[in-house]
This record gives C-alpha cells, structure tokens and sequence, in this order.
C-alpha cells in the first residue's frame, strides 16, 4: 500500500500507536517485537531530525503523555546508540539553526 492509500485509510501510526498502548496497559511489553519498535522509533527519529531541520519544527511529544523519566531513558538509549556522550550533545544542544 502506498503512503498516500495509507493516508487516506487512516492514520499512519495509528495501528502501532494502538499496539504500544495496548501492550503498555496490559503489561504484555512484548507484544510490540524489539525489532518493530526499533523499525518504527528508527523511522521516527529520521523523520523528525528532517522536519526539526525545516522552518516549523512538530512537536516532539505530548508532554502530558510521558514523564520524564520516559524522555531521559529514551535520550539516553539514543545517544548511546549513536556513539555520543553528553558533551557532543552539549554541542548540539545550544546551536543555531541554519
């Protein structure tokens, strides 16, 4: 199906916003396979960094829907997994935009 069928029929992430909803409430964590989730949060990252490099940058989450807790696991698992430490982040944390 192609993204344009696909928008059409409904929302793009919906069906795994559903799955790791449900997952979530069930306690059933694996219900969302490791590597579906890393396919999704991979595809995610990549789509925000190219729109946070455009004039109107989304929002990256809805903060009355995660804790900080959530975010700070998640940063910390992303700059791992790019081989960053906190002061490479530190550079990018306060740079301008182009």
């Amino acid at each position: 199906m192609t993204v344009e069928a696909q928008t059409e029929a409904g929302s793009l992430g919906g069906d795994f916003v559903d799955a790791a909803e449900h997952a979530l409430a069930s306690g059933k964590l694996d219900a969302v396979s490791d590597a579906e989730l890393e396919q999704v949060m991979t595809a995610a990252v990549r789509l925000y960094a190219a729109k946070a490099e455009s004039d109107a940058p989304p929002a990256v989450v809805a903060p009355d829907r995660v804790t900080p807790t959530d975010i700070v696991v998640t940063v910390s698992a992303l700059i791992r997994a790019a081989g960053l430490n906190l002061w490479d982040v530190s550079m990018w944390f306060n740079r301008t935009k182009r």
